[in-house]
């Protein structure tokens, strides 16, 4: 249960951590206040009376009089004292709150506890009228009667919650907005991390990422941009090395055909030839499936209507049934020798394999989007990712005639992603199967 509810991302986490461990520290500082007023309020209280009583000691009895009567007059203080126990009081239990602080303010008087249940002062339960009762150095009381009742601050607590509520509350919105603030800092730099790591495979050539943050960020984003440095030349290294062997093999093929010329056998000459052909086709189709992830050439405006109208009228000429509907408001920025080659395999492809192609252009704010719906049989769910491997070919089209090298849809992707576009599968609902190219207004 717990594991369901600790939130995933980091900047949540830290967020809560933080408040929650705010919210522990003002509740215990809240409660250690509280208990600490009491503390003082009590205290207080006790010395006062201890005060009056020590007075009163070196006071004549006839000058005790005098001075309890002028104190009587004086309603500002908390206590109304007397020489005696008023009536109608009853003694309070020992684990009553304030007798600990009466008997340390007077260890040497034994001070006593009562309280009023009848008379002028009667209250409700609970908040009856205190009345303390000391002896003095002769013998005779001292009882001092609270004004009102005894309400120390824990029990009025509840009076001041409102007011107590609302400065907790905006000291806990205030801490965490600043929370907020500092943790949306120190885990931005993660944030950018995670994004360039996700378009890494889109654009290897993307510039490196500027070393921001804490020092574990930093280190981690430089650790990222020498693993992409190291991928970009490992490509490049790539396609130098098909680029070697595509124009080394060049030389040992055409020999070989010149060869095969030689051979009486008709039907085996036939056949040499057709295995040169699958070897010079594959050649190229591995040559050009590196070459597809270079981004060396200029972006151009492209007019998309013009393109898909060139499209259609080449696949027209071939014999291929192939139609484009829509229209492009304004021309995308991209290559167009790449885009060109993307959008003829997929319109090959749709030939191929449903006969008929349909191929639909409309825009969003943000987005190109060529709908291309063949008319066939579709793919199996589990196969629409895995036909843009390279070299996989689905089981209907093992055969070199009919499925090539493997490499087209493969191809198609990498010079998509070049141009910051994309391409999604999916089998259409009248049948057959719908490839979506996604290409950006602006990047």
């Amino acid at each position: 249960m717990i594991r369901r509810l600790w939130p995933r991302s980091l900047f949540a986490r830290l967020m809560l951590i933080w408040l929650l461990g705010i919210f522990l520290v003002l509740s215990i500082s809240v409660a250690i206040f509280v208990n600490e007023r009491e503390r003082v309020w009590s205290e207080g209280f006790a010395r006062e009376i201890a005060a009056n009583a020590d007075i009163l000691d070196k006071l004549e009895p006839t000058e005790r009089y005098r001075t309890l009567k002028e104190q009587e007059h004086d309603r500002r203080g908390q206590l109304r004292l007397s020489l005696n126990l008023p009536e109608h009081v009853q003694p309070l239990s020992s684990d009553h709150p304030l007798l600990p602080a009466l008997r340390e303010a007077m260890p040497d008087r034994q001070p006593s506890l009562y309280t009023r249940q009848h008379g002028e002062d009667q209250s409700p339960p609970g908040n009856e009228p205190l009345v303390v009762s000391v002896k003095l150095a002769d013998g005779s009381i001292l009882a001092a009667r609270l004004r009102g009742q005894y309400r120390p601050p824990a029990r009025s607590f509840s009076s001041h919650a409102s007011m107590m509520a609302g400065a907790l509350l905006a000291l806990v919105i205030g801490v965490s907005i600043l929370t907020w603030i500092s943790v949306r800092i120190a885990t931005r730099p993660l944030s950018n991390l995670s994004a360039a790591a996700r378009a890494l495979g889109e654009d290897p050539e993307r510039p490196p990422l500027e070393p921001t943050g804490p020092t574990e960020v930093i280190q981690a984003t430089k650790a990222f941009n020498q693993m992409q440095q190291r991928i970009t030349a490992h490509m490049h290294e790539r396609t130098r090395i098909l680029a070697a062997i595509s124009h080394d093999l060049q030389t040992p093929i055409t020999r070989l055909r010149l060869r095969a010329e030689m051979v009486d056998d008709e039907n085996l000459q036939v056949r040499i030839q057709s295995d040169l052909d699958a070897m010079q086709s594959l050649i190229r189709e591995g040559l050009d499936y590196a070459r597809s992830m270079e981004t060396d050439a200029l972006a151009q405006s492209i007019d998309l209507n013009g393109l898909l109208a060139a499209l259609c009228g080449d696949a027209t000429d071939m014999g291929w049934a192939v139609s484009v509907t829509g229209q492009a408001s304004a021309p995308f920025t991209g290559h167009p020798v790449a885009l060109r080659r993307a959008l003829w395999n997929l319109i090959e492809n749709g030939v191929k394999f449903g006969k008929s192609v349909d191929i639909a252009l409309s825009e969003t704010p943000d987005m190109f989007h060529v709908l291309i719906h063949d008319h066939g049989s579709g793919l199996p769910a589990e196969e629409m990712e895995r036909v843009f491997e390279p070299f996989y070919r689905t089981e209907s089209s093992r055969s070199r005639e009919t499925g090539g090298t493997g490499l087209g849809l493969a191809i198609t992707r990498n010079l998509l992603h070049v141009q910051h576009g994309n391409i999604r599968l999916e089998n259409h609902p009248e049948g057959g199967l719908l490839a979506t190219v996604t290409l950006p207004r602006q990047h």
